[in-house]
């Protein structure tokens, strides 16, 4: 096809409405590609799907999670690119998923001024063949800010019967919805009837984050494993820090304005009139539907877990009956 008739070629949108279709890039005249940008719940976190591996071929994790620039250039795991996007202004973390990159920034940062520059180095980075996470020795064993050494949701036969339940419906049911996000899943243990998780990628810095593990990760483990009484969100030393910020400024908006109010963000797209902002919320949010119906009446039962019959779609949860 002539260059002058594919530049007349509508571009196909996909079902979950990315918030940008980027035209394919040419390489020496016989090779393009098509890199997809999808907005996530987490307004300072771009997920970028180049339609190309990210991850090394036989690496236990699901994931990488660069949190600062050391972390790009140190082992096990450096990369290039994420060192190239790290030394971007404003740009926070680089996440890599098996087939996409999740990009955060500052809040104070503006998309429309960085988001062309990280959209030229993952072109580069792609169309030039060369491998994007390199794999060396660890000689320090200090992770260096990087994250992602093996993957928590792996089969242990060591884990006891209801950790090995945990570990099946988060890699199952909780983990696919929660990658469409552009975040992942970490299962850090079973305390006390309570699961501790961390959440990675889009999901680690969203203000959603709390009200995902509670409303969907919660209500979902609670729902099909009786032993589990809650979800427990584990903090790094930087996110504590923040949230005792945060609290503080709860506090101090209660002595100005009254006990009933609250830190929120009530409004159109708000957690607190929409259910379901995350995919993950709307499985809970469907389940918690159902509950006071009858077996017919239910789409799902806790049969589902088995059967598949929860599975994360683009716009939410598809339910088969």
């Amino acid at each position: 096809m002539a260059a002058s008739n594919a530049k007349l070629r509508p571009a196909l949108q996909p079902l979950h409405q990315p918030s940008s279709m980027l035209k394919p890039v040419a390489v020496g005249g016989s090779r393009s590609i098509f890199i997809q940008t999808e907005n996530t719940p987490n307004p300072d976190a771009l997920k970028f799907l180049p339609n190309h591996p990210i991850l090394p071929p036989g690496l236990s994790s699901p994931f990488i999670e660069y949190l600062n620039p050391r972390s790009t250039l140190a082992p096990p795991h450096p990369s290039p690119l994420a060192a190239q996007l790290m030394n971007i202004d404003g740009i926070t973390s680089v996440f890599y998923g098996a087939d996409f990159i999740t990009v955060t920034k500052a809040t104070d940062v503006n998309w429309a001024h960085v988001k062309p520059e990280v959209f030229s180095l993952i072109t580069e980075a792609v169309t030039s063949g060369a491998q994007i996470v390199n794999i060396t020795e660890n000689k320090s064993g200090e992770s260096n800010g990087q994250e992602g050494e093996e993957d928590s949701l792996s089969y242990n036969e060591h884990d006891s019967e209801v950790v090995g339940m945990i570990k099946e419906l988060l890699e199952t049911r909780i983990r696919p919805a929660i990658q469409e996000d552009g975040g992942d899943i970490e299962f850090r243990g079973f305390e006390g009837g309570n699961v501790l998780l961390k959440l990675r990628g889009a999901c680690r810095t969203c203000d959603s984050s709390t009200v995902t593990l509670k409303n969907g990760i919660e209500g979902m483990l609670m729902h099909y494993i009786e032993e589990v009484k809650g979800v427990v969100q584990v903090l790094d030393q930087e996110e504590e820090v923040a949230m005792q910020e945060f609290t503080k400024f709860e506090e101090k908006l209660k002595q100005q304005k009254g006990p009933d109010a609250i830190a929120s963000t009530v409004g159109k797209g708000s957690l607190d009139t929409v259910p379901g902002s995350c995919r993950i919320e709307l499985a809970a949010w469907a389940l918690i539907t159902f509950e006071g119906a009858t077996e017919s009446e239910k789409p799902f039962s806790k049969a589902a877990l088995k059967s598949k019959a929860i599975l994360p779609f683009d716009n939410g949860i598809s339910i088969e009956v």
